[in-house]
C-alpha cells in the first residue's frame, strides 16, 4: 500500500482464484502499486497504468525471499484519490474494475467484484468462456466465474463494521479495525505477520492536505500510527528505511533468493528489542503502551487541527513531522 504527492492512494491484496499467478518472474502486486503511484496523478490514471502494465508484462514471481519454494498470488487493488475510487480485480493479464461512487468498500483475499463492472479487459469474457467457466446465456458475475473459495469472512467483517459507522468513519475507526486480531484482520502468528498498516485522509477540499498515518512496523497492535504529509522539503527518515546491500543483495544474485538478509530498519529493531523486555514485565509493558497510545492520540489531534484550519498550511511547519514522530517513538523504546 502507499500514496503519492498528488493524493492518490493504492492498496493491494493477494487473492485466491481459479487460476494462479505465474511462477515466472513478472510484476508482483507490490510492483504495480509502486509503479501506479509513480506514474499517476489521479485514481483513474493509476488504474490505467496498472492494467496497461499488467496486459504487457503479466503478473507473477515469488512474493517471498525463498529459493526453495515459489509463493505466487494474483492481486486485487483499491485505488482512491480525493474525488473517486476504483476496485480492480485481476486474473493473470485479465482484469475488471468497478468505480465506487458511494458507501463503503473493502478488498480482501477473495475476488470482490460481482455484476457491476465499469471497465474490463476486452477479452475477459471470451477468456472465461474458453475455460468453460462461463457461458453467454448467463449473467456475468466476476467473483462467481473466477473465484476459488467462498470464505471471505475477514472481508465481510471489515465491510459490516464500516457499514455500521457509515457517515461517521474516522481515522480512529480505521485504526481500531486494523488492530482487530480476534477476527483475523490483523495477524500475528508463526507463519504470517501483518507487515505494516496505513490509514489515509483524502479531503475533497483541494486546499486541505492529504494526511497519511503509517505504523512503519509490523503488527498494528504493538505499533503506533504516525502522521505524514507530502510537502516540498519533507525530511527523509532513514530510521524507517530498509538497509541497502547493493550488488551483494540476494535479490540481485543469480540464482536469486538463496539467502535471506536482515532487512529490518532501526525503528523495527528497537521495537522488537523493547518488546522482549515488555513481555517479561507486564506492568512496565502496560505503562509503555499507554505512553505510546497517548503519543498516537496527540498526533491524531494535531492532524485534526490542521484539517480544521481555514488558512493554507505552511509546509515548513510539517516538513519534519514524520521524522520527529519516528525519532520520539525510538526514544521511548530505549
Amino acid at each position: 500500500m502507499g500514496a503519492n504527492e498528488h493524493g492518490v492512494f493504492i492498496a493491494n491484496e493477494a487473492v485466491l482464484a481459479r487460476e494462479a499467478a505465474s511462477e515466472t518472474e513478472a510484476l508482483l502486486g507490490m510492483d504495480l502499486v509502486r509503479l501506479g503511484l509513480e506514474r499517476s496523478s489521479t485514481a483513474k490514471e493509476a488504474l490505467d497504468v496498472i492494467v496497461s502494465l499488467l496486459e504487457e508484462y503479466g503478473q507473477g514471481g515469488n512474493y517471498y525471499e525463498d529459493g526453495n519454494m515459489c509463493h505466487t498470488f494474483l492481486s486485487a487493488y483499491l485505488i482512491v484519490d480525493r474525488r473517486e475510487a476504483w476496485v480492480l480485480d485481476t486474473i493473470g493479464k485479465y482484469w475488471a474494475a468497478e468505480r465506487i461512487t458511494d458507501g463503503v468498500k473493502c478488498i480482501c483475499n477473495c475476488l470482490s467484484l460481482t455484476t457491476k463492472i465499469d471497465a474490463e479487459h476486452p477479452e475477459l469474457r471470451s477468456y472465461a468462456e474458453s475455460k468453460g467457466w462461463w457461458s453467454t446465456d448467463k449473467e456475468f458475475n466476476f467473483a462467481e466465474v473466477f473465484s476459488q473459495v467462498d470464505d471471505c469472512s475477514n472481508c465481510g467483517l471489515g465491510k459490516e463494521t464500516l457499514k455500521k459507522q457509515e457517515g461517521n468513519i474516522t481515522v480512529e475507526t480505521m485504526i481500531s479495525l486494523l488492530r482487530n486480531k480476534t477476527e483475523g484482520i490483523s495477524v500475528d502468528s508463526d507463519s504470517f505477520l501483518t507487515t505494516a498498516s496505513m490509514v489515509s485522509i483524502l479531503p475533497q477540499n483541494p486546499t486541505s492536505p492529504c494526511i497519511h498515518f503509517f505504523t512503519g512496523t509490523p503488527d498494528p497492535s504493538k505499533s503506533i500510527f504516525k502522521p505524514f504529509i507530502f510537502v516540498d522539503g519533507v525530511k527523509i527518515v532513514p530510521k524507517v528505511q530498509s538497509p541497502i546491500f547493493g550488488s551483494e543483495d540476494p535479490v540481485k544474485k543469480i540464482p536469486r533468493f538463496q539467502e535471506k538478509p536482515d532487512r529490518r530498519h532501526e525503528l523495527y529493531k528497537m521495537q522488537q528489542q523493547a518488546q522482549l523486555v515488555l513481555d517479561s514485565d507486564e506492568e512496565k509493558g502496560q505503562t509503555l503502551r499507554r505512553i505510546m497510545l497517548n503519543l498516537e492520540k496527540q498526533g491524531l489531534e494535531a492532524m485534526e487541527g490542521i484539517l480544521s484550519r481555514s488558512e493554507i498550511l505552511d509546509s515548513s511547519e510539517i516538513e519534519d513531522l514524520f521524522y520527529d514522530c519516528v525519532d520520539t517513538e525510538i526514544k521511548f523504546f530505549k
